[in-house]
């Protein structure tokens, strides 16, 4: 049986494992070994990627990406405030106290305080002297600071979380590395939770706490701990990593660049097709089968898992003609980089509007943007659940600042 492809084909760091191309093509569905010592089936077309995600007989108990963590425990106990595992009415019961925190209108509130954040990011880029690392600089401390400053939690703490999480979302760290690391922020997160609970501020966590309270089902600590990680987790780190890879691989397509500099009004539309192109959640979607579960021609047997891959989706010719072309001018919006079904991306309106002014922005403002270093130099994230690159060196013509 061969093993599940995490490997990208050389020389192409925008494209994912060659072998999808394969499972889109052939007959049936492709079994595989998974680093975390369990078959699974791994569904690859893009209608099948959406079926399966939307079907109430899988479980996502066992972590989103966890198959590709080398003998990862898939049976632990579920706590009861992760919205990422729990399924059914819990996981119904955590996602509607949160959704009214990330619905549209909330989040175009946030856009004036996003569009002042990449400004004066982008002056302190233009007041530096020489290169500067586009992660540190820009694209780490923008989404850092929004998610921050919604939760209630002190920016200038952002370091520590920063790493710990670098450590959470890898998946080669020793395993007392990871539970010293989960330790660690779970104490953090206590301190601040408490510190909420006491004395109720203008933020999602209060709001969260008396949310539930007035719905009669109060969280406790523990639930609180794991949806503050949760949120403080993903909402930097695919933001982050979105806007340092959609910038080197526009700075690799200087005609699509050249049409998004030119016309604004063409972010939207390139938000949606760079989220397809590049598919940042880069190992898929794992899950397990609940009870017999017919896909095609197949059946996968209840107690089996499954790998919803939505990069291959998301080059699905069926559903995207031209599939590993980036082409701004697509419309691209039913992709399947925020997953599908009712464990889809709670945050995907908020990374929408960063990443538009992200892209409004900054290559107006330093329309040289150029690598300071030579492409073969940059190095990508492939041991981690989502991708991107470590440093992202950038120059322009100093005359711009």
């Amino acid at each position: 049986m061969p093993d599940f492809p995490v490997v990208r084909p050389t020389g192409c760091p925008f494209e994912p494992p060659a072998e999808y191309a394969g499972f889109r093509v052939q007959e049936g569905l492709a079994k595989v070994s998974t680093p975390a010592g369990v078959d699974a089936w791994v569904v690859s077309r893009y209608d099948e990627v959406r079926k399966v995600l939307g079907d109430s007989r899988l479980s996502s108990r066992s972590a989103p990406s966890s198959h590709v963590v080398p003998g990862a425990d898939l049976e632990w106990e579920v706590e009861s405030g992760s919205i990422l595992q729990n399924d059914g009415e819990q996981h119904a019961y955590l996602r509607r106290l949160l959704t009214s925190e990330f619905a549209v209108r909330r989040v175009r509130a946030l856009r004036p305080r996003i569009q002042e954040l990449v400004e004066e990011h982008i002056d302190a880029m233009l007041a530096a002297d020489g290169p500067v690392d586009l992660v540190e600089a820009f694209a780490l401390p923008i989404p850092s600071l929004v998610i921050c400053e919604l939760l209630g939690v002190p920016y200038a703490d952002r370091a520590e979380f920063q790493q710990r999480s670098a450590v959470l979302v890898s998946v080669d760290r020793p395993e007392e590395e990871v539970l010293r690391v989960s330790d660690e922020l779970n104490q953090y997160m206590a301190g601040l939770v408490q510190a909420k609970q006491a004395v109720r501020e203008d933020d999602l966590l209060s709001r969260l706490i008396t949310r539930a309270e007035e719905q009669g089902r109060p969280l406790s600590l523990e639930e609180l701990v794991t949806i503050g990680i949760t949120l403080l987790i993903a909402g930097h780190e695919t933001t982050a990593n979105m806007i340092a890879l959609s910038t080197l691989a526009l700075l690799r397509a200087p005609d699509q660049l050249d049409a998004l500099r030119n016309d604004p009004d063409l972010a939207p539309r390139a938000v949606e097709e760079l989220l397809r192109y590049l598919s940042v959640v880069q190992f898929g979607l794992f899950r397990h089968v609940t009870e017999d579960l017919p896909l095609g021609d197949e059946t996968i047997k209840a107690g089996e898992y499954l790998i919803a891959a939505l990069s291959s989706g998301n080059r699905d010719v069926r559903a995207f003609p031209d599939p590993d072309q980036l082409d701004l001018s697509r419309k691209a919006s039913t992709h399947l980089a925020f997953g599908f079904g009712p464990h889809q991306c709670l945050g995907q309106q908020l990374a929408r509007v960063e990443l538009q002014e992200v892209y409004t922005r900054l290559y107006r403002r330093i329309p040289t943007l150029r690598l300071a270093v030579p492409f073969e130099e940059i190095r990508f994230k492939h041991n981690t659940l989502v991708y991107g690159v470590t440093a992202l060196p950038v120059t322009w013509d100093r005359e711009e600042a």
